[in-house]
């Protein structure tokens, strides 16, 4: 199992997005609850994120690689769909 490296933004609805698509994802299939995912508020880390090649938030990495970013006007379902591929990834 891998680690995910999330990045977030406080006020951002995109965030709170994602993180409502990730706790519905964990409710269907709580196999998803044991990988275990690192919130990192960029606001309170610059040290960390300038390791990290992103432009919006939520995004997530497994071993340094990015494997999501959000972006404008991305639905629900297509939030959703994104992170499931994320969390796929980290239990192979």
């Amino acid at each position: 199992m891998k680690k995910i490296t999330a990045f977030e933004y406080a006020g951002c609805p995109y965030c709170v997005q994602g993180k409502k698509a990730l706790a519905d994802l964990i409710e269907e299939n709580p196999e998803y609850g044991k990988v275990e995912i690192e919130w990192i508020e960029e606001n309170e880390h610059p040290e960390i994120i300038a390791n990290y090649d992103y432009y919006a938030t939520p995004s997530m990495f497994i071993d340094g690689e990015k494997k999501y970013e959000a972006h404008l006007f991305e639905s629900y379902e297509e939030c959703k769909g994104h992170i499931k591929d994320v969390l796929d990834e980290a239990l192979q």
